[in-house]
């Protein structure tokens, strides 16, 4: 069986997010879990995707799920991207392909730039209290707080400025008690002139991952979030992490349209 890492919201080798991602074969239905969750934990990056074709005429093309190194997840932007990409770039799906997933279907479309576009269900925000403790777990303090609804888990913070974002170096485990997945560290840019409008960064220990390279899924809060507060539907944002990446998103009410790049990095055969 196949097995390609791929780089995803990035045009280049070694950004980005890295996904594992696994074509299987047939019809019928996945391996048992815990042989996924295994395989998962073997390739221990943020997420691994398996797909297997679905019958011709269906409400979806293939069949899609996304296992951490701990667990599986409802939602995935950059695995998701990073298995569009393996389809088109080795000719197993021309043009859109619509995956079934834990969160609906999902449509991946490719343009003639390389780039691919995403459609998934806008995350549904709803103001909280700041909890007791987050601030000194991140090692800032947030201005406002959202939970982010049932698909994604998430707290929302934004604070003071780019350079508070960049400069967060959290308490893994304290802020681990404060959410299902985790939380978005998110501020304003500082110069548009650098080519994005927001910057953020994606801390999700409840799921086995310290720091999240780039987050697709985070983008359908935080694509509303910024969309009200810059007063534009299409905005680009800058996940800060070591690795960084961006994600173009454009706002359409229930949904929210994410665009990046992939590069295929490491092609090779699983043995186990």
């Amino acid at each position: 069986m196949r097995i390609r890492i791929v780089d995803a919201f990035t045009d280049r080798p070694f950004a980005g997010n890295p996904a594992g991602v696994l074509l299987l074969d047939g019809l019928d239905a996945f391996p048992d879990d815990n042989r996924l969750q295994q395989v998962a934990l073997e390739v221990n990056h943020a997420e691994t995707a398996f797909a297997h074709p679905l019958p011709v005429d269906g409400e979806a093309d293939w069949a899609l799920r996304w296992f951490t190194p701990a667990t599986e997840v409802d939602l995935c932007g950059h695995a998701t991207l990073a298995t569009a990409h393996v389809l088109h770039t080795t000719g197993a799906r021309r043009g859109p392909v619509r995956f079934a997933t834990r969160s609906g279907v999902l449509t991946a479309t490719p343009a003639d730039d390389g780039s691919i576009t995403l459609d998934f269900p806008t995350a549904p925000l709803t103001r909280v209290e700041i909890p007791q403790g987050v601030g000194a777990a991140l090692g800032a303090e947030p201005l406002t707080c959202f939970d982010t609804g049932p698909h994604i888990g998430d707290l929302l913070v934004e604070l003071a400025d780019e350079k508070t974002v960049r400069a967060l170096r959290p308490d893994h485990r304290a802020l681990a008690v404060h959410s299902r997945r985790g939380i978005i560290a998110t501020a304003r840019a500082e110069d548009l002139r650098r080519g994005h409008d927001f910057v953020s960064r994606c801390f999700f220990p409840n799921v086995g991952i310290d720091e999240d390279p780039v987050t697709g899924s985070a983008h359908t809060a935080l694509a509303p979030y910024w969309s009200e507060r810059l007063g534009r539907t299409t905005l680009t944002g800058l996940q800060a992490s070591p690795r960084s990446g961006l994600v173009r998103t454009r706002l359409r009410g229930e949904r929210t349209l994410l665009t990046g790049h992939a590069v295929t990095v490491i092609e090779g055969e699983l043995l186990g």
